[in-house]
């Protein structure tokens, strides 16, 4: 599978990237096009994707926050066609070795949903088993209905980042990444 990381939305991968993403999440629980258009052009963001003779089977947005040195997992999708083949792993670990060995960042991060369902609680699991901690602070948004927990995965032992890992603070990194997000400017 060839890894690649593209800092801008280019016109060959990302519209192969954008079919998975699109058929992954339905269209209220993703970004409009705008909005991740606008991420690319006013933050640093990034698509990974893991692709097989031209197919993309794997992609994921990302992008910087905690003055830089956090990158937060937005979304991550896997061809349906391909779920349970490790793909998924194959792509966290693709990720975290880009994050550590050419951004020298201190941790990945991202948020999952934290209502006790069965798709929810396997989704945790997955990223478990990918090397990520979760933390107890249950995060209330005000445009959606449930409640959020974040997840990390430190890279970098030297740096405190986490602050105490329960969480709060770990969601000032991801509120703040949303709001640049959803900016006008």
């Amino acid at each position: 599978m060839l890894f690649t990381t593209l800092d801008k939305l280019d016109d060959r991968l990302w519209p192969l990237a954008k079919q998975l993403y699109e058929h992954s999440f339905p269209k209220e629980g993703r970004k409009p096009d705008g909005i991740i258009a606008g991420m690319f052009r006013k933050m640093s963001c990034f698509l990974h994707t893991l692709s097989n003779e031209g197919a993309v089977e794997a992609m994921a947005l990302s992008g910087l926050t905690g003055g830089g040195s956090i990158l937060l997992i937005d979304y991550i999708a896997v061809s349906e066609d391909r779920r349970d083949e490790g793909i998924g792993s194959q792509l966290i670990q693709r990720i975290t070795e880009w994050a550590q060995n050419e951004k020298r960042l201190d941790g990945l991060l991202i948020e999952v949903e934290s209502e006790h369902t069965p798709a929810n609680e396997q989704r945790i699991r997955f990223w478990e088993r990918n090397g990520f901690t979760i933390t107890d602070y249950e995060h209330p948004y005000i445009w959606v209905p449930e409640p959020y927990r974040a997840m990390y995965k430190q890279l970098n032992q030297e740096t405190d980042w986490l602050g105490d890992r329960s969480g709060k603070k770990l969601f000032r990194y991801i509120t703040a990444f949303h709001e640049k997000a959803y900016s006008k400017k």
